[in-house]
């Protein structure tokens, strides 16, 4: 189900994004595809790199949004060098890279932005199914958000559409491919490395 004719995209420059990327483009064929991605201080400016190099072909717009105070205020080590990335060390026993209210934000952000531009639709590659049990990626918490738009900004309904909830990463991948040579090629160029590094890391 969707809203309107087009919808913006939480876009990182990740294998994820960019899947979701590709899939909104086949979703939308006709209508307005923005691409949002977030400079929150985050680790590598790699991501960022990817994300534009990538949205340039696909997406009709393309915003790099700073909120770098943002990340200042979070502690994980996605914003924070001295901290390692591991397993383990994050809040409540979760990884070290899990970064609090992160997608809360973001997904935040993103709906203001559609809203304000007629939209009804945001796209994000978050799925619960990831080894990393992020409870920002899970699907009440999805549920939640998207109620409280809608309530916020006095609509009847609001979209967040969430294509990867249930994939493992290798479903991911077969959807990629299943979406033609240029998502594959644009993975390629992704960065979802932990380190920064392009290709992936494993």
């Amino acid at each position: 189900m969707r809203g309107s004719d087009g919808a913006v995209v939480v876009f990182s420059g990740g294998q994820d994004s960019t899947t979701c990327l590709f899939w909104a483009r086949e979703r939308w064929k006709n209508g307005r595809l923005y691409a949002l991605t977030f400079d929150y201080g985050q680790r590598h400016a790699s991501e960022i790199a990817a994300a534009q190099e990538i949205a340039a072909h696909v997406a009709d717009e393309h915003v790099v949004f700073p909120i770098r105070e943002y990340g200042k205020l979070s502690q994980s080590a996605l914003t924070k060098r001295m901290i390692p990335v591991s397993e383990t060390g994050g809040l409540g026993g979760l990884p070290s890279t899990f970064t609090p209210g992160r997608n809360l934000v973001f997904l935040t952000i993103a709906a203001s932005w559609a809203i304000s531009m007629g939209l009804r639709d945001v796209v994000t590659g978050v799925c619960e199914t990831d080894y990393s049990g992020y409870p920002d990626c899970r699907r009440e918490t999805i549920d939640a958000v998207e109620r409280a738009v809608a309530l916020g900004n006095g609509l009847t309904s609001f979209f967040i559409h969430t294509p990867l909830m249930k994939l493992s990463k290798a479903d991911t991948v077969r959807m990629a491919w299943g979406l033609g040579p240029k998502c594959m090629e644009a993975i390629g160029r992704s960065v979802t490395c932990y380190h920064g590094l392009r290709p992936g890391c494993g």
